[in-house]
């Protein structure tokens, strides 16, 4: 990948006028990811704009006219320049102590059939997402079903806290549910990391001043 040198901080970072440069990316990855990462550096870019559109969905960022994408890394198209922007994340299942209580924790994933679970709605195709495990090279795709259904992860999580059933959710977002007591694991054992964040846009697309700075402030250094 050629080297992109970056221009100081300045009010004429960009040399592209008012233009928004629009990254789209789930709600998880804006939450965990991207937006922690932006916050504090745009101060020192006042003429920089990003606009980020949220969505669980997966866009065609040619087509629909955005500058550049977030995805998992193993699901990015191999046209696409891709540059890490965080750590190898999982799903987890989770649910209640009142829920584990009432119905025993599933042992395995085909346990999942006879208890309720909350669904995710995927954006791109309307499906419901199929719940993916793996273990000792394995895999498993389990669907699901359960009285709700919803296409964020934050109103799932706040579901399973009210005793609604078992949620698949990034780890991340309910690890201090877990330390609290106020969530309980099921299946940790066959839910393996998935590769990080990747930052992508076309590779026959120039880089402009502005995307740099973008692509440098989110760049996964670990």
């Amino acid at each position: 990948m050629p080297l992109i040198r970056l221009p100081a901080p300045s009010r004429t970072v960009t040399g592209e006028g008012k233009r928004p440069h629009r990254i789209t990316l789930s709600d998880h990855a804006l939450q965990t990811t991207v937006w922690p990462k932006l916050r504090p550096v745009l101060l020192d870019y006042p003429d920089l704009r990003v606009e980020l559109h949220s969505d669980n969905g997966m866009r065609n960022i040619v087509e629909e006219r955005f500058d550049a994408g977030v995805r998992l890394g193993e699901s990015i198209d191999r046209d696409m320049i891709a540059v890490r922007i965080g750590p190898d994340w999982r799903l987890v299942a989770v649910a209640s102590p009142d829920y584990f209580r009432r119905r025993p924790a599933p042992k395995a994933p085909q346990d999942l059939v006879g208890h309720d679970c909350i669904n995710m709605r995927q954006a791109t195709f309307g499906g419901l997402y199929a719940w993916e495990f793996a273990k000792e090279g394995r895999d498993l795709r389990v669907r699901v079903e359960g009285q709700l259904t919803f296409n964020t992860s934050i109103a799932m999580i706040d579901a399973a806290m009210s005793g609604y059933g078992i949620a698949y959710v990034p780890e991340d977002l309910v690890s201090h549910h877990l330390l609290g007591g106020r969530l309980e694991l099921a299946l940790d054992d066959w839910s393996p990391p998935f590769p990080g964040y990747h930052l992508y846009y076309p590779s026959r697309r120039q880089v402009s001043p502005a995307m740099a700075v973008v692509v440098d402030v989110l760049r996964y250094r670990n």
